[in-house]
């Protein structure tokens, strides 16, 4: 019998296994920001215990950082010592930082695959859950704790129980207008957000290994949303052509490459279970609740059971009612999801085809996942794109996703976002409300001023 990527990455960094039945598992690549770092490091300190490995560990800043205005001293007094914390633990410890003043910076999940640090074959975990968007190169990733990222830090280790595997295999081909955002929400719709508790989430078939590397870490990078601890793709020719010449890529890349063969799950490798999905019966997706897996295709109707009561009035919608037409109030793109560059340059295809200008009555912002983004953004002319149709394109960071910066909402607002999560107060207010959906149907949305579908030529009322 056949071994999956999982079991492969698992076994071969197996350290030892506890009294518990839990596994010591080695730690190729720890990922930092700014949010969780700092009391971990405090940790540290009160041991007197070094960092063991600096040079498996990087750093950047990316949830508290502004995006409208990068000038030090910030204006929020706790985001500003978040960040000289950074700065100054990074120092002292030997631990490579990736400065907004050299700008280097950037979402974390976007610039560890950028930079070349996500590779085949690693374990890898950071302080936040979507670290499972790393796992679109055939890495184990997930997120972890602070006094985990202590631990890891003390020791290059983790404690961790063994997964169960599932395949999420996905066939055919998606119809236009149909992103990789769209199949992820299609998927944890029909599992269900607890349904991937216990499990590892191989993504696999036809439609996954025709995507893009951008695109299979949006699917990755909401696997947690649908329960997984792990998420991940298994490598193939793509996924070597992207890493190929990046900063911490091996410089021997060919011989790397015989090594992440290696870690590819076998054609008779066991599943605790597969689940299949056509890929044809996938529409453009818009979340209605309080949760991802509370989503439904563009047209379709919200839910009128019981059990998404509360969502519902949440939300001020009425079971039967259609999402399409819901009035918003802010559009965001950007986000460890989809702030990529492919993100982008499908928005502005969208906007220059489509032509018009935002609807007076809603913000629209446009945040890149990172500084080497906007910078080729703005060799691109996406950036005169943006700004023409309305569009305010700032600098780099996590922004909106979670409004742990000035990118808030305010009241009862409706957001229309690229983001991974519509948690209540997710993005800032506590009455706030978000509409998941695909960066070109956050583009529809706000020329039109509400929920729309992206694929009609006009303006839906």
């Amino acid at each position: 019998m056949g071994r999956t990527l999982y079991d492969k990455v698992f076994e071969t960094h197996s350290v030892q296994t506890l009294a518990e039945g839990q596994t010591q598992l080695f730690i190729d690549l720890h990922l930092l920001h700014e949010a969780t770092s700092a009391p971990a490091f405090a940790m540290l300190k009160e041991r007197n215990l070094p960092v063991m490995a600096p040079h498996r560990t990087f750093a950047t800043v990316d949830h508290i950082i502004p995006t409208d205005n990068l000038t030090r001293p910030y204006p929020d007094e706790e985001a500003e010592e978040m960040f000289k914390a950074l700065e100054r633990n990074t120092a002292e410890t030997g631990i490579r930082f990736f400065s907004p003043t050299k700008g280097e910076h950037g979402i974390v999940h976007v610039i560890g695959p950028e930079y070349g640090l996500t590779q085949p074959g690693m374990t890898i975990c950071c302080g936040d859950s979507h670290t499972s968007t790393h796992g679109a190169f055939g890495a184990i990733a997930f997120g972890i704790g602070t006094s985990q990222v202590r631990d890891v830090m003390a020791t290059q280790s983790l404690v961790s129980k063994r997964l169960k595997v599932r395949r999420i295999e996905i066939n055919g081909v998606t119809a236009p207008g149909v992103t990789a955002k769209d199949v992820i929400l299609h998927v944890i719709a029909r599992l269900g957000v607890n349904g991937g508790v216990g499990f590892a989430y191989e993504f696999s078939g036809s439609t996954i290994e025709g995507m893009s590397m951008e695109e299979r870490m949006t699917v990755c990078n909401m696997s947690i949303e649908a329960g997984a601890r792990v998420g991940y793709i298994n490598p193939d020719q793509k996924t070597y052509d992207y890493l190929r010449g990046r900063r911490y890529t091996p410089s021997d890349l060919d011989s790397a490459i015989k090594t992440w063969e290696n870690f590819k799950s076998d054609p008779d490798a066991a599943y605790a279970d597969t689940v299949k999905f056509d890929a044809a019966s996938i529409q453009p997706m818009v979340s209605w609740g309080v949760n991802p897996g509370q989503s439904i295709s563009v047209d379709g109707t919200i839910p009128e059971d019981d059990a998404s009561a509360d969502a519902r009035e949440f939300m001020g919608f009425r079971g039967g009612q259609q999402v399409l037409g819901t009035r918003i109030d802010r559009a965001f793109i950007g986000s460890c999801t989809n702030g990529r560059l492919s993100d982008l340059k499908a928005v502005a295809t969208f906007l220059s085809e489509r032509g018009g200008h935002v609807a007076q009555h809603v913000k629209a912002i446009v945040v890149p996942g990172s500084q080497r983004v906007l910078e080729e953004a703005v060799e691109l002319g996406l950036d005169k794109i943006f700004r023409d149709a309305g569009f305010e394109f700032r600098q780099p960071g996590c922004s909106m996703c979670l409004a742990m910066n000035p990118d808030k909402l305010v009241g009862n607002e409706v957001c229309a976002s690229t983001s991974n999560r519509n948690f209540k107060g997710r993005q800032g207010s506590p009455t706030g409300r978000t509409l998941l959906m695909s960066p070109v149907m956050v583009a529809a949305a706000a020329l039109a001023g509400h929920v729309n579908d992206a694929r009609i030529n006009e303006v839906t009322q």
